[in-house]
């Protein structure tokens, strides 16, 4: 018995740089589930229009390492990775999301949601299935954890989809309701080729990426809405399976980039709703990104794996805010919250009211070119 469980850790010895997951193979066997490597032997037989070669790829002898995100799975040949849109055959590690879209929508900018970032504009979202996180409170799980091909319902390859928003005059476009993330190259070339057009490129996104394909990104990228889901590492990995080191590193290198950043962050009742966490890590983003960055405490409603728990407290909400405040940002707002006081932007200053909202549609503008009537400077994209 002892001679053979040192024999399988003998074998262990050339799977060391595969970390716990390649352990979690030899003991649990192959093909076993919630391998952190991804899924075994789920590529598809053969590769269609929607599959290019992906960027951020790495050897491993016979395997191949993808090196977009911080899961960094190391697939071998016919593997999926961990976000279900990328995928290995004949030694190359291949994208399955470009072009084969599962929704595309016209939505006011506010809904991403952008509040400083051209007021009252109309975008057109875009997603494709996938995504690198598994978060207990996905709004969009039917979409987000499902392979791509399972939910496509329409083609627009780059060319096709700015040439839509050029010819319709719409100015924005979002990478949106999924996570943008995992359809990388889509993204990139879509942004950039958008750009070139005269348009803006919006993403949503939960910002879990290595630093080198983010900083790629950013000169074709206007603004980011960025989700956290807690400041806490703990807490962050409890509700979405991975890290926040990441993720605030993100935030870091999208400043430092020149991106307009607006973050988001959901209130889960029990779970992210604590004034304490919520205090903390609005003092993150003021010390880090500025006061004057925007913050959206969002509404909890019960989905996917937390259908258990009520939605968030209106009065908890509302002492949030006043914590968030208090912690140093300039703004803060309710998302999912009917009012217009929730959403409305104020200034710093005089507390005049700028910017009055009646959910996402903009009732009125006092900003001249982007300045209250006092003269403060609101931070923000405004013309």
């Amino acid at each position: 018995m002892r001679r053979a469980f040192l024999k399988k850790c003998a074998a262990a010895g050339g799977l060391a740089l595969l970390g716990p997951s390649a352990w979690k193979e030899l003991f649990m066997g192959e093909g076993a589930p919630g391998l952190d490597m991804g899924f075994r032997d789920d590529a598809p037989e053969k590769l269609d229009r929607f599959s290019r070669p992906a960027a951020f790829a790495v050897r491993r002898g016979r395997l191949v390492q993808c090196v977009l995100c911080p899961h960094a799975c190391i697939l071998g040949e016919n593997d999926r990775g961990y976000c279900r849109t990328r995928v290995v055959k004949d030694g190359v590690l291949q994208t399955v999301a470009y072009g084969n879209l599962c929704t595309a929508a016209l939505d006011p900018v506010e809904k991403k949601p952008l509040y400083h970032f051209l007021p009252g504009r109309p975008i057109l979202s875009v997603a494709i299935g996938g995504c690198n996180l598994r978060c207990l409170n996905c709004q969009n799980w039917e979409i987000s954890q499902r392979r791509p091909a399972e939910v496509a319902e329409q083609e627009a390859f780059p060319e096709e989809l700015v040439e839509l928003a050029v010819r319709r005059k719409i100015p924005l476009l979002a990478y949106t309701y999924s996570e943008p993330i995992v359809w990388y190259e889509y993204v990139r070339d879509t942004a950039a080729l958008a750009r070139r057009r005269g348009l803006r490129n919006v993403l949503v996104t939960a910002g879990f990426i290595h630093p080198r394909p983010l900083r790629e990104l950013c000169p074709s990228i206007d603004a980011v809405t960025l989700d956290v889901k807690a400041l806490t590492p703990a807490l962050f990995r409890r509700i979405s399976t991975a890290r926040v080191e990441p993720v605030l590193r993100a935030l870091r290198i999208l400043r430092e980039e020149g991106v307009w950043v607006e973050v988001s962050f959901l209130m889960v009742p029990t779970l992210s709703d604590s004034p304490d966490e919520i205090g903390r890590f609005a003092g993150w983003v003021a010390e880090n990104l500025g006061p004057g960055t925007p913050l959206h405490l969002l509404r909890f409603h019960p989905a996917n794996r937390l259908l258990q728990l009520p939605p968030t407290p209106i009065e908890e909400m509302e002492q949030a805010r006043r914590r968030a405040r208090e912690s140093g940002l300039d703004f803060v707002y309710l998302g999912n919250v009917a009012g217009r006081e929730a959403g409305s932007t104020y200034c710093p200053r005089d507390g005049r009211l700028l910017i009055e909202r009646d959910g996402m549609e903009v009732v009125e503008n006092h900003l001249v070119g982007g300045r209250c009537p006092c003269g403060e400077v609101i931070p923000g994209v405004f013309t």
